[in-house]
């Protein structure tokens, strides 16, 4: 099969997220000049650089009580900073009840029944019992083509990780099975990982 987006695919649903997998899901924190904590996944999201270490994601939709974004970009706009949380299997219940539509003044910390704890390099609410999080400095905000499709990059300029997640100075991430994002509704998590050197190495 072959289809070109602007003629449609003929599918029962998009299959383009079901193609472009597993992603990653930051689950970005941010707080508003006014002081409201949001609290928002997002599954096009990624690490993009090691030196400085840079992270992006993509807001692709939009809020009525927001001009043309969502919460997390309307603070991003504000303040210049987000906290990207790392997502455990056991964290999933929590992470899609913050995924829904509430309206800007809702605090999805609260509403999930999510602990804050404090960023240590930034004014912004990071999840307590994440097993890492990415506190970071907006470097630059991206308009790509359709009217809602935004793209935030950030230099991560401090981590938090869990130490019960650390084995022989390792992030282990099979000590808490992080979540990823397929197609449709579908979700997966890591449970095994295999290691391969490259030509050379």
């Amino acid at each position: 099969m072959f289809y070109e987006p602007k003629d449609g695919h003929g599918l029962p649903h998009n299959p383009f997220n079901a193609i472009v997998t597993p992603r990653p899901i930051g689950w970005v924190s941010t707080r508003g000049s006014d002081g409201q904590d949001n609290l928002a996944p997002y599954s096009f999201f990624n690490a993009v650089a090691y030196v400085p270490p840079q992270v992006m994601f993509a807001s692709t939709g939009a809020k009525d009580d927001r001009d043309g974004t969502k919460d997390s970009m309307t603070h991003i706009r504000e303040t210049s900073v987000f906290c990207v949380n790392i997502v455990a299997h056991a964290m999933m219940d929590a992470m899609n009840s913050t995924s829904g539509p509430w309206g800007a003044e809702v605090d999805e910390f609260a509403k999930a029944g999510i602990d804050k704890a404090p960023c240590q390099t930034i004014p912004c609410a990071r999840v307590a019992e994440a097993p890492a999080a990415l506190e970071c400095k907006l470097t630059q905000l991206v308009q790509l083509p359709g009217a809602a499709n935004i793209v935030a990059f950030g230099e991560v300029i401090g981590v938090h990780m869990r130490e019960d997640y650390l084995v022989d100075g390792l992030f282990d991430v099979t000590r808490f099975n992080p979540l990823a994002r397929l197609g449709y509704k579908d979700y997966s998590v890591v449970r095994e990982v295999f290691s391969l050197s490259r030509p050379g190495e």
